[in-house]
């Protein structure tokens, strides 16, 4: 790729970057908490350099690309252009990359769920006094937990669940743990989505920028839905609560939850082209398999 190109490709990628962590990036330097974007940085730990971080993909070769050649997993080629080296990055992180792939692809193979209505949320809550975020409750701790007492909860992904109370967990249908990840996680949970995010950046140079940053942008719009559904009142935040007690909010979420499913696949799809692509082209590899040790952090 021409060094004129991959440059303008790069600056365009730090300026999304820069937009879509500007709230975030004006409330910390202001010594302000965020309750919903904070997450994104705090949960999942990666900083908004990390997101500025442009990589061009597997098997793109850049022209004059002297400061990429001087960064881990890159390599010179024999035009001395400078390329992702993906045989040693699977070769230092190639368990990992097949975890991340067998995860990937058990739930782009599997169809959405859409009967759990954020309950997740309301469960982490139910009947403590001690809170996650210091944002009042909408209906207040008792009508909290009428919610909850009221509805049949289903959440499937552990690291939601592992937050529930001491309380709640009995009332979940499921018993989601680290090792049933790949048989239990689903398209239609909004956090399995956000966590594609997650992969994005394990996974390092393998992933291009574009993807990187799609992923992102739909693991902010789904926190941001997280909240709204939840049982906080986020209206100081500019955000208007779904009502998920009320057969109106149901529809509401089931509706924004449907498409954040239809996303996060394509996203998966995508995911799974780049670990595909780097594992065909690494010498002597062969495609990663569908492993299902868990994932851990």
């Amino acid at each position: 790729m021409l060094q004129t190109t991959w440059q303008a490709r790069e600056a365009a990628h730090r300026e999304r970057a820069d937009a879509l962590t500007a709230d975030y990036r004006a409330a910390h330097e202001a010594g302000r908490k965020h309750a919903i974007d904070d997450f994104l940085f705090t949960y999942y730990s990666y900083k908004p350099a990390v997101l500025r971080r442009w990589h061009p993909g597997i098997g793109v070769a850049l022209e004059g690309a002297e400061a990429f050649a001087e960064r881990r997993w890159y390599r010179r080629d024999a035009s001395d252009r400078v390329e992702v080296d993906a045989a040693a990055f699977l070769a230092a992180k190639g368990d990992l990359v097949e975890r991340i792939r067998a995860l990937t692809a058990a739930i782009a193979g599997r169809e959405g769920q859409f009967g759990c209505f954020g309950l997740h949320e309301w469960a982490m809550v139910y009947r403590d006094d001690e809170h996650r975020h210091p944002i009042p409750l909408r209906l207040g701790q008792r009508g909290t937990d009428a919610v909850v007492e009221s509805h049949r909860i289903t959440c499937s992904h552990y690291d939601a669940y592992r937050f529930f109370t001491p309380e709640a967990r009995p009332r979940n249908l499921l018993e989601p743990t680290r090792e049933r990840q790949c048989e239990l996680d689903q398209p239609g949970c909004l956090h399995a989505n956000m966590d594609v995010y997650k992969w994005c950046i394990k996974l390092g140079p393998l992933v291009p920028g574009e993807l990187l940053l799609d992923a992102f942008a739909l693991a902010r719009e789904i926190r941001w839905l997280d909240m709204a559904a939840s049982p906080y009142d986020v209206r100081d935040y500019g955000v208007e609560p779904i009502a998920i007690e009320t057969p109106t909010g149901k529809a509401d979420y089931v509706r924004q939850q449907r498409a954040f499913a239809s996303r996060s696949q394509e996203l998966r799809a995508r995911l799974l082209k780049v670990i595909d692509a780097a594992t065909s082209s690494s010498a002597g590899e062969s495609p990663a398999g569908a492993r299902t040790a868990p994932i851990r952090g």
